[in-house]
């Protein structure tokens, strides 16, 4: 019996894997030009840090971890999210102690949840990911709400929505929770089970609701924005003034929620218009977390991200009919006819990609019709033909595939001659 992939998983093989390095890469040439450093964490951490930081009342914690024990009897959790280990490495490394603040961090890596799949949700993705720790400017706030837009926008996607809510400091917040309690608690018995439970421990994520979302409550539930005192509505509108500055269009959502309980004022999503996205139009969130550092052990600390989903983001591109400029070419491909020349190739190969060249043979003792048709397949540049003749007489026969062209070089030379046609 053979072994299948796990459910919610996949294998991104080559023909597809080249779209994902192109993402990446872009990602990462946007966030040198922000001067974002990388930073890469532990696949699993503490079961307790997701706990503290993440939040127990949340989705991720209560339904959707993947948590064990190790042979040391220590609980430990595969990452759901990026945001709660790069603030511990933080913490931990005393980051906030280097001279060149803010701390600001990127990360492209798996996390894993345990949610029913579908288009573009997987139980393990990839989430690429901004952090930017110790400052409380609101400008900071739209470089990183700018930094994910020139992500989307550079690779090619047109059709995005800017949604911008906040959700205030912790005065405005428990001013706004009380009222959420007060509106809600008399029909509470008409919700689900998971908002009921949420009315006193969370009742901000009742909102976030998708069961409950046409309850008639949820329509003149108290708005945030009526909650907030003058620092939450000053801070708001100079995020807002920024982002209008820079140009970059948003919508305000008063409704707009994260999952997530670190969140304070600032939270952002942006979605995909496109047509035939899909039900989940939601491509990345994110939002300013103060307060978290110190959550887990750290120094009074502001700080914002996001995190994009790298498959909704692919999904997106298709969407919109996108068509990445990959290059997926050798520069040559060596073709090798009877038995000295097939013993000089391997070291007249290994001369090619020394010198920087892309370059290949064929390893499966094919006759040289089929072999000139793998040189084809790889979209070779160039085909260099090395026969007993050409052998004996020390030149190669190169020949440029989109012209047709060929030109006998000297075995000595081809390599610099295939460099300076390149």
């Amino acid at each position: 019996m053979g072994y299948q992939i796990p459910r919610g998983t996949q294998d991104i093989l080559p023909g597809t894997v080249e779209k994902w390095q192109y993402v990446e890469n872009k990602a990462r040439e946007i966030c040198s030009r922000y001067n974002y450093k990388e930073i890469r964490t532990p696949i699993f951490e503490h079961t307790e840090l997701f706990l503290r930081s993440v939040g127990d009342t949340t989705d991720i914690v209560q339904k959707e971890m993947y948590t064990f024990t190790d042979r040391g009897d220590r609980s430990l959790t595969l990452r759901p999210e990026g945001t709660a280990s790069t603030v511990r490495s933080y913490v931990e490394n005393k980051l906030f102690g280097l001279p060149q603040q803010p701390t600001k961090l990127y990360y492209i890596g798996p996390m894993f949840r345990y949610e029913r799949p579908q288009a573009g949700r997987y139980r393990q993705f990839v989430q690429f990911g901004i952090e930017a720790m110790g400052s409380d400017d609101p400008s900071i706030d739209a470089e990183v709400m700018a930094l994910a837009m020139d992500v989307y926008k550079e690779l090619g996607l047109k059709q995005l929505r800017l949604v911008l809510n906040t959700l205030g400091d912790k005065e405005s917040r428990k001013a706004h929770r009380d009222a959420l309690v007060a509106h809600f608690e008399p029909r509470i018995g008409e919700f689900c089970h998971d908002c009921q439970n949420r009315l006193q421990t969370n009742p901000l994520r009742i909102l976030d609701c998708k069961k409950d979302r046409d309850h008639e409550l949820m329509k003149t539930a108290p708005s945030i924005h009526d909650y907030l005192n003058d620092e939450s509505r000053n801070y708001f509108e100079t995020v807002k003034s920024t982002l209008t500055d820079m140009g970059i269009d948003f919508v305000i959502d008063p409704t707009l929620v994260r999952g997530l309980d670190y969140y304070n004022h600032t939270a952002f999503e942006i979605m995909s218009d496109a047509e035939g996205f899909g039900a989940i139009t939601t491509l990345s969130g994110g939002g300013r977390y103060n307060g978290l550092a110190e959550e887990i052990g750290g120094p009074a600390t502001p700080g914002i991200g996001f995190a994009m989903s790298l498959e909704r983001l692919l999904l997106a591109l298709d969407a919109e009919g996108v068509t990445l400029p990959i290059e997926d070419e050798l520069d040559c491909y060596l073709v090798a006819m009877g038995e000295a020349a097939k013993e000089k190739a391997p070291s007249l190969l290994y001369q090619f990609r020394k010198a920087g060249l892309k370059a290949d043979k064929d390893y499966m003792d094919k006759k040289i019709k089929a072999q000139f048709k793998a040189a084809d397949r790889t979209n070779a540049k160039f085909v260099a033909v090395l026969g007993e003749d050409e052998l004996a007489n020390g030149v190669i026969s190169v020949k440029e595939m989109e012209t047709g062209n060929q030109t006998e070089v000297k075995l000595e030379e081809v390599t610099q001659y295939i460099l300076n046609q390149i």
